[in-house]
This record gives structure tokens, sequence and C-alpha cells, in this order.
């Protein structure tokens, strides 16, 4: 048998060989002969390919390391502008701020300020974490008898029904007014200058604002707002919005206030008027924001924290608690046996998410029975570790394109975020001359009057972004977030079960193959019959692929759906951040 350095040597030698023959050949068809066994000789290396000197076989990279600040977003230019805030003497919370506005114009295929906000923040000074919901209420004025009167059964994806509050500007002020340090002029100043300047567009960001052009042009103000000469910008192209400038002005001088009662308020109340909308500017005035307690689940020492409903971050520690009851580091990463348990674990959680997640102003849900060790127990009872489920029942108990980031200061401070506008780029309701989009979070309610998510006045949607955060003992550890709608549970405890179980570093942790099963019963009234279909990223072996299609599993190949990862943890015995960003998405992770 050979050895991989003689099979390398072999290889390196023949390709080297096929080179030269290529360069000298006199007639056409002797280059394209050796032109064709180099790339086949090539590709037969990358399959023989060595092991990295470092870490997993799959592809990856190191993780950075800094010691006075991290920062971690989906876009290079907007981690260089968190950096340049902590560098000024800016804390983490402005520099979170600064980068989240930043990404509202670089990114608007997946958010902006017409959009809400979430938040995990750890404060050095009092030595806590403090959780922010920053998600906006559906309309007064609409009511559930308008969607029966209509004959909808669902609500529109996109237009003016799907429109909620948004509570993104009203959570960045909330966020500076407990904690930033920097003037709110200073801390948009970046984003607006871009703004005005333009910026080039990355390569994945073009990709998606070019699929969503053709469908949102319809609406009025996108076109003019949204493209150059009738056309998304494509990679690297330079893009403006002057009209998102003069926004981000505005709110930098006149404060929350002229967006939720002044005059951005008022153009949106008209155009929401003009569009045969509801949203209205009582609606935006009598929004507020609520700092909220954390919820967590111990696993294997490490607390892991998310907020609790209207959005879905306890379907992550419920997986966490059920899987907690396996040996997953015997079962090794990547087996039929874990992926088998996994998914298993996932419908479980999935179902309680359907009947139970929803705004806890209108319902007493549950949450401590949901996460308790107990109520695991009972519900891993149900896994049949040779066959998959078609359906399980939700548990009886008594009575989604996203950004995320991350930074980490020189303070202590730490700040998990997450920002979106639902649908990519939102419902297409374009106010004339803001810049932004209204967000579409109200198509994830229910119509059922039985259902706890169901459509109400001044209520809070059922929502899928969840930022995640990691203590151990009491102290920061880890702060990150996978974007990618009903996968982010499914990501959170993937990337947990990576690091804790499997071993894996920082940034391979979100680099690993990922799986995502899709199918589930939703909270907008849909039930889960047949099983769901479980998708399988590559980088799964075959064999292991047969062996779970055996055990029952419907399983499709998908290119996209597998979400972005960013993330920060905090080495306290060198007191330096480690901070990691993956290729999924454009973003970096950088620190100083």
């Amino acid at each position: 048998m050979f050895k991989p350095e003689l099979l390398n040597f072999y290889f390196n030698y023949l390709s080297n060989s096929l080179v030269s023959y290529m360069n000298f050949s006199k007639t056409r068809v002797m280059k394209k002969i050796s032109s064709f066994l180099l790339i086949t000789v090539i590709s037969l290396n990358i399959m023989c390919a060595q092991d990295r000197i470092t870490g997993e076989t799959f592809a990856t990279r190191s993780e950075v390391i800094a010691k006075h600040g991290m920062a971690a977003t989906s876009q290079p230019l907007a981690t260089q502008v968190a950096l340049d805030i902590l560098k000024k003497g800016g804390n983490a919370i402005d520099a979170a701020i600064a980068a989240n506005a930043t990404l509202g114009l670089m990114e608007p295929t997946g958010n902006g300020m017409g959009g809400d906000l979430f938040a995990i923040i750890w404060d050095a000074k009092t030595q806590k974490l403090y959780g922010l919901n920053a998600s906006g209420r559906s309309p007064k004025s609409l009511s559930l008898e308008y969607f029966k009167e209509n004959g909808l059964e669902k609500i529109p994806s996109h237009g003016p029904l799907p429109v909620s509050v948004p509570g993104c500007v009203d959570g960045w002020f909330e966020m500076h007014k407990k904690f930033g340090s920097m003037k709110m002029t200073e801390i948009l100043d970046p984003a607006i200058t871009y703004a005005r300047e333009g910026f080039p567009v990355s390569e994945l960001i073009a990709y998606y604002w070019g699929r969503s052009v053709p469908f949102l042009k319809k609406f009025p103000n996108f076109t003019e707002t949204f493209t150059i000469n009738g056309k998304a910008p494509a990679k690297g192209e330079i893009f403006k919005n002057p009209y998102l400038a003069n926004t981000l002005e505005k709110i930098a001088k006149g404060g929350r206030d002229i967006f939720y009662k002044g005059e951005i308020a008022e153009e949106i109340d008209r155009y929401m008027k003009e569009m045969g909308g509801f949203l209205s500017y009582e609606d935006l005035s009598n929004h507020k924001s609520e700092w909220i307690e954390p919820i967590s689940a111990n696993y294997r020492g490490y607390d892991v924290w998310e907020l609790p409903p209207n959005g879905q971050g306890t379907a992550a520690l419920q997986i966490l608690n059920i899987l907690e009851g396996y040996d997953i580091v015997s079962m090794g990463f990547g087996s039929t046996e874990y992926i088998h348990v996994f998914t298993e674990a996932k419908k479980l959680a999935f179902e309680d998410r359907a009947k139970y997640y929803s705004d806890m102003d209108f319902n007493d849900i549950p949450i401590e029975k949901l996460i308790s060790k107990k109520y695991s127990d009972e519900r891993r009872k149900l896994i049949n570790l040779d066959r998959a489920a078609r359906n399980y029942p939700a548990g009886e108990l008594e009575k989604g394109n996203t950004i995320y980031l991350t930074i980490a200061d020189e303070f202590g401070n730490m700040v998990s975020l997450i920002q979106s506008n639902y649908r990519g780029m939102g419902s297409g309701m374009t106010p004339k001359g803001l810049g932004f989009i209204l967000q579409d979070r109200g198509e994830l309610f229910s119509l059922d009057e039985n259902h706890m998510n169901c459509y109400a006045p001044d209520k809070r949607p059922f929502h899928t972004i969840i930022p995640a955060f990691i203590t151990k003992n009491g102290k920061p550890y880890m702060s990150f977030g996978v974007m990618g709608g009903s996968l982010q549970p499914q990501g959170h405890a993937q990337i947990v079960i990576n690091m804790i179980d499997f071993g894996m570093n920082l940034q391979e942790a979100g680099d690993a193959p990922r799986i995502r099963h899709g199918g589930s019963s939703q909270p907008t009234g849909e039930i889960m019959k047949d099983g769901g279909t479980l998708y399988l990223e590559s980088g799964i072996d075959y064999e292991v692929i047969r062996e779970l299609m055996k055990k029952g599993h419907k399983i499709m190949f998908d290119l996209g759906g597998y979400g972005g990862y960013q993330a920060i943890m905090y080495d306290n015995e060198n007191g330096v951040y480690y901070g990691a960003s993956e290729s999924r998405k454009d973003g970096q992770a950088a620190g100083y």
C-alpha cells in the first residue's frame, strides 16, 4: 500500500510533467490531451489529499485570536466598522449598533431598520446576562375577522398585510441607553458615510439581491431605492442609498422618537394607507422594546442561554436536553446513529414549538417545564433508535434570511445580536424616500382561532431569529448565532455538540457539515404527517446516508439552507478572544 507522502510525490511529479508537455506541445490536439490529463490528475490528487496539519479533515481554517476586541459579522466591511468603533474607545454595545446599521445598508437581503431585533448582552460591570426583545406588534386596526371576510387561509408573504411594527431602531436606543458609551451621531456615522459614498456589493449578497428584484420591483419605490438602472447591483458594483443616509442622519440627531413619533412615522403611516395596509402612526408611537430574562439549560456542564418566546430559542434547549441522555461522543460526528437521534430530538422539540411558542403576553406558556430535564426524559422515551418517526404528538403540559453579529470589547462586554426583515428583503413595502423596506414577520401568525400563535391585534408574531450565549461556572464563555429560519435552533444545538462532544474548535464547529430537518409542524398551523425531509450538506459519508434511508428517513440534497455562523469565545486563562465566521456567508471575524 502506498504511503500518502509517496502518493503525493507521484501526483506532483506527474502534474509538473504534464504542464511542461502542454507548454511545449506543437499541436492543439496534444495540448488539449495534456490539459485533460492534467485536470484528471489534479482531481485525483484532491480526492487523495492528506489531512490538514491541524484540526478536522473538512474544509475549514484557523480561528482569529486577539486580546483587546473581536468582531464577527456577515460582511467584512461591517466587521471593520465595529473594530473602528472599538478602537475609538467605544464598547461592544456601541460597535454592535454601528455594525447592524451598516449591515442594514450593505445586506438589505437579510436585515434593515424595517425589521426586528433580539440580543443577549453580557455586561462586565454587573457580571450578568441581559436579554432584549425588540420585536414589534401587529397593527391594532387589523382584526382576525378581516382575514376571514376576505377568504384568506393564511397571511400573505408580501404586500401590506404581513407588516408589523419594526422594532430595530428602538432596540438600538434601548441598548444604547442601558449600556452605550459613545454618542449616537458617532455610532451611526460609518453607515451614513457608506450610504452616501457607496460600497462594493459582495458576491453572496449580490446573488440574493438579484433573486429579489424581479419579484419586489412591482411595489412602489422599491426600484428607485434598491436598484441601479432597474437592476440589482452586481458583484463589485458600487451601490449608494442616499435615502437611507438621510434617514440614519435624522435618527442620529433626533433620537428614536423621530422614527416612532416624528416625520419617519408619518411617512410610514401615509405609505401604508396608500397601499391599503393597516400599520399606522398610532402603532409606531405605542411601540416599546422589552428587557427580558434569558432562559437556559445545562449541557454537560455548560449553561446554554436563549431568549424565551415569541422566538424559537427554547427549541435549541429542548434538543440539547434530549440529546444529553445519549453517549454522543461514542457515536462519532457524522455517524448514522448521531444524525438519527439528532433528527428525532429535533422533531420532538419542533412539535412543542408549533404548539406552544407564541407571544407570552397573550398566553401562559410553561417554559420552565418545556426546558426541564424531567420533561426531556419523558420525551426521549418516544425515540426509536432503529426507525424514523413519521410524526410525534406535542407534549401535554400543565397550565425565515437574517444577519447575526457578535462583538466583544477590552472591558469584557459581549453582545450576541440577530436582526431580520424575515423573507429576505421583507414585505416589499418601501416608504418613499426612507431607504428601507418594512418587514413581513406577520406572515408567521396562524389564522386558527384555537392556536396560541393565532393572529390578534397588538400581538407579537412567532419569530425564527434567535441569539445565543454560553456561560461556564457563571462566567462568559461564548457568544454565537446561526442564521437561517427554522435551521437556527438546529444549528445552535449542532454548534454546542460539535464543540463539547466532538472537541472541535470555534471555527471547525461552524464549518463542519450540517444537517437540517424540514417539514415539522409549524406555528402557522401546518402539521407534519410524513416524517418530513432530512437535508444533508456535502461531507456526509454515502454509507451513512444509505443507513439513514434504511431507518426510514427521507433524504434530499440542498446546496443552501444551512445558515451562516458567527461566534466569539473568551479564553479566561489567557485573557484572549477567539473569533469565527464561516464560508457559507461573506462574513469575517477580526480582532485587534
